[in-house]
């Protein structure tokens, strides 16, 4: 019977978001996290590795989604509704982008926070997690 694994067995990766589609970049992302692209893969254990993802601001999207792609909130209350354009979360919020576009691809159960905690975004090029060794990836 397989068991989860220890927090020194979990590898380290690093992935560079500039020039790089947000839907490819976050499916490569949500596997990685999620524990699929392993062997020992099984759906009720969280199995996934750390990934770092660096130059958040820099991911791109096709099309007009730049003006056209809105994240909704709402407070429960009513007029509650806030609408932010991704024009307008990119200069504000920029690790929000991929954020959300990860955890919509991680299944919505108890995995989910610990899957997420082992994501790292990193605006720019520098982070603090060489003690790590990660390896890189590329797309």
């Amino acid at each position: 019977m397989p068991t989860q694994i220890s927090l020194s067995e979990r590898k380290w990766y690093i992935i560079d978001a500039k020039g790089q589609t947000l839907g490819r970049l976050a499916t490569k992302v949500a596997t990685l996290i999620s524990g699929k692209s392993r062997l020992d893969f099984s759906p009720h254990m969280d199995n996934g590795d750390y990934v770092i993802v660096l130059n958040t601001k820099e991911v791109l999207v096709t099309g007009k989604k730049e003006e056209q792609k809105f994240y909704r909130t709402h407070s429960g209350y009513m007029g509650g509704l806030k609408e932010t354009n991704l024009a307008k979360l990119r200069v504000t919020r920029p690790n929000a982008i991929i954020e959300h576009a990860i955890s919509g691809m991680l299944p919505k159960n108890r995995l989910r926070e610990g899957m997420m905690n082992r994501l790292k975004l990193v605006d720019g090029t520098n982070h603090e997690f060489e003690g790590q060794k990660p390896e890189t990836i590329t797309l």
